[in-house]
């Protein structure tokens, strides 16, 4: 029940954004076949869960904000049905909603269309998000459409239909406590499966067996599995920034690039590691890795409230170029090459994304044309990596080396907290994890 508290306080949120005498619809994500006879596994709209907790599909919440009858929680959600739950599963029902979900009102989803007109008439505003699931956008169709079908017995179409994803998203970029701990729940899982998938990391293994180790320790550790495709590159694989087959030998005096991570109560976390498949780096892959190295503390140190988004970009891209100067990689001079972003070839992302319950989860990235600033709550990757791909014009022997780190940072009142903090990333801890069989 207190994880239920969470969630409604999720919902006040939102009932102080709305409009007076407003409604706000939210559907769960609709069930996607697999095959002739599976459904792929179902995770229910981010934005539906961060609202109601509630776990099963073929659900709908509607909030309603009004003078007369206050704010209300309605959840329209599957019937009980015994010869369905035989072969799937129990079904919560409407009963149960009401008393383990904090609902306010719960009815059968199949009763949605029949009621769904007389709540929305009269609104002044209709919030909304248009477009992501469009059997749901045929729905509020038909739902506006059977409101002016009934003009003359008073009903009304809402004067505004708003998108309620832009505030939403909003409020998800800014996490709360109980955020911040689910997301640092992820990591330690994360953590613990990294170490265990480098201690099975030896030349003659395959991509694929690394990654089992992984998804075996975030489920072990109680994680819902992967929180995306991972990636487990090994050699020039790493150069290729979604590498997702996995199917290729680890070859010794060659590197392995890990990003993977697990999904917590549906917070995900977003770690990257890369390290040496002989369990030492030779003299080139240090190089680079150092270089890495440093514009990921550089960029880490930069972050805080106040600062610029793009400020943490720019530290890295310095590092990373004055890095590429001093190996012979880049030639010229540093503040010429930046300008010409003579750094792109090898390092062509951006320095992180926001995180919670999307990898790359949801809030903008500029307000009004301008890179925003960080804020205390908000959480985010930092990952600088540096990509040299075979057939780049530079020495041979860079070539086949791509290297990135990534860490999971809260922004607070004082400056960050790494929630990854546990994972090692110094060159030397590296080897010493590797090392350990």
């Amino acid at each position: 029940m207190q994880q239920q508290n969470d969630y409604k306080k999720h919902r006040e949120k939102l009932f102080k954004a709305m409009l007076p005498n407003s409604i706000a619809l939210l559907p769960t994500a609709p069930i996607i076949r697999r095959s002739a006879d599976q459904n792929y596994r179902f995770y229910p709209d981010n934005d539906f869960y961060y609202f109601t907790g509630y776990p099963e599909p073929e659900a709908v919440a509607v909030l309603i904000k009004s003078e007369q009858k206050g704010e209300r929680y309605i959840l329209f959600n599957r019937r009980k049905d015994p010869a369905q739950e035989q072969w799937s599963g129990i079904r919560i029902g409407q009963e149960a909603a009401l008393k383990e979900y904090l609902v306010d009102e719960a009815y059968p989803i199949d009763e949605l269309m029949n009621k769904l007109p007389e709540l929305t008439s009269n609104k002044e505003a209709l919030y909304f998000t248009w477009g992501r699931y469009t059997s749901f956008d045929e729905t509020i169709k038909n739902c506006l459409n059977k409101i002016r079908d009934k003009i003359r017995a008073g009903f009304k179409i809402p004067d505004h239909c708003i998108n309620l994803e832009s505030i939403v998203s909003e409020m998800r970029l800014i996490k709360d406590s109980q955020e911040i701990a689910w997301l640092r729940k992820a990591a330690e899982i994360t953590t613990l499966a990294h170490k265990q998938a480098m201690r099975a990391c030896y030349p003659g293994s395959n991509e694929y067996q690394v990654k089992a180790e992984l998804i075996y320790g975030f489920l072990k550790q109680g994680g819902m599995g992967e929180a995306y495709d991972s990636i487990v590159a090994g050699g020039e694989n790493a150069c290729i920034l979604h590498y997702t087959v996995n199917n290729q030998p680890l070859k010794a005096n060659e590197l392995l690039l890990i990003d993977a991570a697990a999904k917590y109560n549906f917070y995900c976390a977003d770690v990257t590691r890369t390290y040496p498949i002989s369990s030492k780096f030779t003299g080139e892959q240090k190089a680079i890795y150092e270089i890495v190295y440093e514009a990921q503390l550089a960029a880490i140190k930069a972050a805080k409230p106040g600062i610029c988004w793009l400020e943490m970009e720019l530290t890295a891209r310095r590092v990373i170029t004055s890095g590429l100067i001093e190996l012979g990689v880049l030639k010229g001079d540093i503040e010429e090459l930046l300008a010409q972003n003579a750094y792109a070839p090898f390092y062509m992302h951006r320095i992180g994304h926001w995180l919670g319950m999307d990898v790359h989860d949801v809030g903008r990235y500029k307000e009004n044309g301008q890179w925003r600033t960080l804020q205390s709550g908000m959480v985010t990757t930092i990952e600088p990596g540096i990509y040299i791909k075979p057939g780049l014009p530079v020495d041979r022997r860079w070539w086949g080396i791509g290297i990135r780190i990534e860490d999971n940072v809260v922004i607070t009142d004082s400056g960050v907290d790494i929630l990854t903090i546990d994972m090692p990333k110094k060159a030397s801890e590296i080897e010493m994890l590797v090392s350990e069989k």
